[in-house]
């Protein structure tokens, strides 16, 4: 016959004080492992934040390195020659009706009493507004509808943002011509870089009828686009 296992004592109840350190322990170690879930969300959001920031700035960089920014000149004349360029006489006044140019594209004479809204054309202008424009100290910008999309792209990128017009020309002298107030320059290319010079010296010049008059606010001609 077998003998009877003994009866193992009686497990001893915890006193009160050990089950509320037992109670602080376990929340301790909740309140450690919250925090440190707390510290890793945190960390994931620092560097989530940290790559949008990163790619934000380079999309910023990037469009500010590929955005062509318009070319700077100074306001004003200082009476520099510009190889090539012509002036001329032509009267100020303010007529209705077509006006017969002495020159090609104009480069002054009498016009319409609304000036042409400076910007980039796609089609040709009215010259009787344009030359009130060239009036106020603008350039008058013309090329050739026939201009390589290349050359009319060089171009543009050598003018202003404002007090410039840029318009096709039909039956023009040259592939490009600039006119100002009385002064007119023909050049093949826009590569020549007389065309800077030619904006560096009538762009905005006192020597106008009416310097300073706005180039906004006036009328569009057709195919504007800026």
């Amino acid at each position: 016959m077998s003998a009877t296992p003994p009866v193992p004592p009686a497990a001893k109840k915890p006193t009160v004080k050990q089950q509320r350190a037992e109670e602080r322990a376990r929340k301790l170690e909740e309140f450690r492992k919250k925090e440190a879930r707390a510290k890793r969300n945190r960390r994931l959001g620092w560097g989530a934040a940290a790559v949008v920031g990163v790619v934000v700035v380079g999309l910023l960089i990037t469009s500010i390195v590929l955005t062509p920014q318009p070319a700077s000149y100074d306001a004003g004349s200082e009476g520099a020659e510009v190889e090539g360029v012509e002036t001329f006489e032509n009267p100020a006044g303010h007529v209705e009706g077509a006006v017969d140019y002495a020159q090609t594209p104009p480069a002054g004479g009498e016009h319409n009493p609304a000036w042409l809204n400076c910007g980039v054309y796609t089609e040709p202008v009215p010259n009787e507004n344009a030359v009130h424009s060239l009036e106020h100290g603008a350039v008058w910008v013309t090329y050739d509808p026939d201009l390589a999309a290349g050359e009319l792209e060089a171009l543009t990128s050598k003018l202003p943002s404002t007090y410039v017009v840029l318009s096709p020309f039909d039956g023009l002298p040259s592939p490009i011509v600039l006119s100002a107030w009385n002064s007119q320059l023909q050049v093949d290319s826009a590569d020549d870089e007389r065309i800077a010079a030619f904006l560096e010296e009538y762009w905005q010049s006192q020597n106008v009828p009416e310097p300073g008059a706005l180039c906004t606010g006036a009328v569009d001609g057709p195919g504007k686009v800026s």
